[in-house]
């Protein structure tokens, strides 16, 4: 028997949504002062975007909503990803160091997609 999700912690996907955001906190911490107001506040502002959005869709209780929300969260994984890619051009971090980010960005964008189509047939 499937357990039924009674509320947005219980999903894997927003679990990995918080540990990207944290990661990402860790990682910009060390960009140059400079930065806080511009790519560090940006990319922030993404990975927190994308377990934002995964909790207010399933809170709003309608699936059409919960899938608005989810596509939402998609959009925030690819423009942290765009963030990822421009500061390790801009030497701000180092590939090595942002591995762990970009493996979950691609997890989370995999289970986004997978919860998507779930609901989507659940119509």
């Amino acid at each position: 028997m499937e357990k039924k999700t009674q509320n947005y912690k219980d999903l894997v996907v927003w679990q990995k949504g918080i540990a990207l955001a944290k990661a990402v906190y860790q990682l910009t911490s060390k960009f140059p002062a400079e930065e806080k107001f511009g790519l560090v506040s940006q990319m922030r502002r993404a990975a927190v975007s994308i377990p934002s959005n995964i909790a207010e869709g399933q809170a709003r209780h309608t699936t059409g909503e919960f899938i608005q929300f989810i596509s939402h969260a998609e959009g925030s994984t690819a423009e942290l990803e765009t963030q990822l890619i421009l500061s390790i051009e801009l030497a701000f971090a180092k590939t090595e160091n942002a591995k762990a980010e970009f493996a979950l960005l691609d997890e989370i964008r995999r289970m986004l997609n997978g919860l998507r189509r779930k609901l989507s047939g659940a119509k």
